[in-house]
């Protein structure tokens, strides 16, 4: 059908130019119909839904919202807002054209659209920051080898971004994951006073809870080929920022098992604002595991950030999740999850965070939609505030959202 149509629009375009012309329109010699063969196929190799006569085109990306409401210990509201920067609605254009047999070249461009940022929301704000805005999270190209691997340059993804994270297949990943994409912003209260404190709850974690390197780069990426499921990558980024990472994704004995780990260090990461320059490092491993045959799954995440800026204790965050992943209906998989996760020392010297959870998704096959409802519950303890430490009021939300992919 559209070709059809696309080859109506290109006779309507030829009839309308050939009327300004009663001598072309006369001509219907042989190489009229080669002629408008030739119209079709341009129209058709220019459209946006496919790409040129060399490089492919395709469009991807979802939309999600999801509608919160929190309590802080003294106030409760209900906001409606993206799920948070990287992880929030967009789309992704992407393509490649081959070289050789065993040769290609291609690119992503990958631009986020963002309502409400659930990473800025505060008590303040329920839009968050630069509301509205559509930004380039991803802009690169690549060459890619069969045999010898792919070579990325531009602003991507780089090799350890979220290793630990993204190794969870439960379906439960962009509801439930060690990010405090729906707390970040907001302030913890103190529980003597009933006031609000100068620090967030992603600072009372420290690398807003396990994201201490999970925002893409301009960089040089390389990936290799996957061996028996085993696959590494490297990459380095402006200003001196350098990553490598290794993963495995297979099946063994009735098991279907994924794993990361990475480590990462930058010479120009100022922690505490002084406009010097410090060095940092972290390493973070993922581990899921899951039953085939019942659904049962678990994954384990673990990362460790090292500073040093002597006023910035390092940073060790554990996260755990468990539950069943099964297909009750026609409309998809069902998964039941619960969560915790403990950060010790995060930006206060010795604050412990603790958060734990529950959840459900609901997956529909027929729209490739995800829904989900939730909710988690977080604390901290020897927070410091103003220099002096303090009792904190626990933070709490319930979520519901869902997920289209297209």
């Amino acid at each position: 059908m559209r070709k059809l149509h696309l080859s109506a629009l290109a006779v309507a375009g030829l009839l309308a130019g050939s009327l300004t012309s009663n001598a072309q329109a006369a001509d219907f010699g042989g190489d009229c119909c080669a002629d408008l063969e030739e119209r079709v196929a341009e129209l058709e190799a220019t459209t946006a839904r496919k790409g040129n006569r060399k490089v492919s085109l395709t469009i991807s990306g979802w939309v999600n919202q999801q509608v919160t409401w929190w309590d802080d210990g003294g106030e409760q509201n209900v906001y409606v807002h993206d799920i948070g920067n990287t992880l929030g609605s967009h789309v992704r254009f992407s393509g490649q054209a081959n070289i050789t047999p065993g040769w290609s070249a291609g690119y992503v461009l990958q631009l986020e659209a963002l309502s409400a940022d659930g990473l800025t929301l505060d008590q303040f704000n329920n839009n968050g920051s630069n509301p509205g805005s559509v930004s380039a999270l991803q802009s690169y190209w690549f060459i890619k080898s069969e045999t010898l691997g792919k070579l990325s340059v531009g602003k991507l993804s780089q090799a350890s971004d979220n290793a630990a994270m993204l190794v969870d297949g439960s379906g439960s990943l962009v509801s439930a994951n060690w990010v405090a994409f729906d707390a970040n912003g907001f302030f913890v209260r103190n529980a003597a006073t009933g006031l609000l404190t100068n620090v967030t709850w992603g600072q009372a974690g420290g690398c807003t809870w396990g994201d201490c390197n999970g925002v893409p780069l301009n960089a040089v990426r390389y990936d290799t080929p996957s061996f028996g499921g085993f696959s590494a990558s490297a990459s380095w980024g402006e200003d001196d920022f350098w990553d490598v990472a290794a993963r495995y994704a297979g099946e063994f004995a009735g098991f279907r098992i994924a794993a990361a780990g990475a480590y990462s260090e930058s010479d120009d990461f100022d922690v505490q604002g002084s406009n010097g320059i410090d060095t940092t490092k972290y390493i973070q491993a993922g581990l899921y595991i899951q039953h085939i045959g019942t659904g049962l799954f678990g994954l384990a995440n673990w990362g460790s950030f090292d500073s040093d800026e002597v006023a910035f204790d390092d940073s060790t965050t554990w996260y755990f999740k468990g539950g069943l992943r099964q297909r009750f209906s026609s409309l998809g998989h069902t998964v039941f999850y619960g969560e915790y996760l403990m950060n010790n020392d995060g930006a206060n010297t010795g604050s412990d965070l603790s958060v734990w959870g529950l959840g459900a998704v609901q997956e529909i096959d027929a729209a490739a939609m995800s829904v989900w409802v939730k909710y988690r519950h977080a604390s901290v303890d020897n927070l410091i505030d103003g220099g002096a430490p303090i009792a904190a009021e626990d933070f709490q939300w319930v979520g519901i959202g869902a997920l289209i992919n297209f």
